[in-house]
């Protein structure tokens, strides 16, 4: 895998969390701004799945795949589907359910990175 599109997924969001606490504390409902931050987020994740399903059909590491990839597809449906619930809850509790969904990116990224370093 490679590190910097890693390490970018986890400032992205690092970032959009910072913005999605702002608005929390000052009890804003989810913005435009905060479907934007998603939208990058989700590029990148983009990126990562073909990126990773590519370096891991070249390695020669002992990783186990079938997970490997199902953690892949699920870093990449977790923006989608926290925006499309955000959506239907357009007060705070959205903009609490996209905070989620970040943190729930940034715990798996950190999955797909223990999953890959074991077979090194």
């Amino acid at each position: 895998m490679n590190s910097w599109v890693y390490g970018a997924v986890l400032v992205l969001c690092g970032a959009a969390a910072v913005l999605l606490v702002v608005d929390l504390v000052r009890d804003r409902a989810a913005q435009d701004s905060h479907f934007a931050a998603l939208a990058v987020i989700e590029i990148v994740l983009l990126v990562q799945l073909v990126w990773g399903c590519v370096q891991l059909a070249q390695t020669e590491r002992d990783v186990q795949s079938g997970v490997l990839v199902s953690y892949l597809v699920s870093t990449v449906l977790v923006p989608v589907v926290g925006a499309l619930v955000s959506l239907t809850e357009r007060s705070r509790v959205g903009t609490t359910i996209l905070l989620l969904a970040v943190a729930t990116i940034a715990g798996l990224e950190i999955r797909i990175w223990d999953l890959w370093s074991a077979g090194a």
